[in-house]
Formats: structure tokens, sequence, C-alpha cells
């Protein structure tokens, strides 16, 4: 998987990263059990501090996508937990798309296609 950084973002790197393996995560291009790069390798690799890319993982773990230990790296959870509960602070981002989606004249059936698309992975 190859993360990219939008330097001129508003977005921190290391949501951008984090948001980006949860997409891949969520797609299948990250598979149940597949390590992750190292974080210095990951650092090295798109040119930012390792704290950023620790932040990342860290992060990551504690909302339960990656479990983590010293001698195996990084790897993405086989079991992650299903909720099946929107956060508040994922319906606050989605009405935020939604209103946006509403003011462009973005009919609610092309939203609609676009969440089956984006839904099926």
């Amino acid at each position: 998987m190859i993360i990219r950084i939008d330097e001129y973002s508003d977005v921190p790197i290391y949501l951008q990263i984090r948001n980006q393996i949860v997409m891949g995560i969520s797609s299948g291009e990250l598979k149940a059990g597949e390590q992750l790069p190292t974080v210095r390798a990951l650092a090295l690799e798109i040119g930012i501090n390792t704290m950023t890319v620790s932040k990342t993982y860290q992060l990551l773990k504690s909302e339960g996508y990656i479990m983590t230990d010293r001698k195996n790296g990084a790897r993405v959870r086989k079991n992650i937990a299903q909720s099946g509960v929107i956060s508040e602070e994922n319906k606050t981002e989605l009405r935020r798309i939604v209103s946006e989606c509403r003011l462009a004249g973005v009919a609610k059936s092309e939203l609609n296609k676009l969440i089956d698309e984006f839904y099926k992975g």
C-alpha cells in the first residue's frame, strides 16, 4: 500500500496516514494479520519524522485496527471489533459532507450511489 501525504492539507499528517491505513483495511488492500512497515521504514519512505508515524500507530492501536509488539512490529488485527454504531465525530463529518454536497447541487441519489460504491470497497 502506498501512503500519500498532502503537505498543503489542513489535516495533520498523522491523521492522513491513519485514514489511508483504515481505508486500506476496509477495502481489503491491507489483509488481517498483514505486517505494516516499521515506524522507521514508513517515516523514511514518506519523508517524515518517526514520532509522527509512532503517533499514528498508537492511535490505530487504541482504535483497535492494529496490534503491536516489540517482536513482530505492527500488524492489522485479525478481529476488528464491530460496534455497529457511528461515532459522534463521524456523524459530524458526514453531516458536513452532506451539507457541502447539498450546497453544490449534488442529487441525493448521486450521493447514495457514491456511498454504495464506497461501502462495497
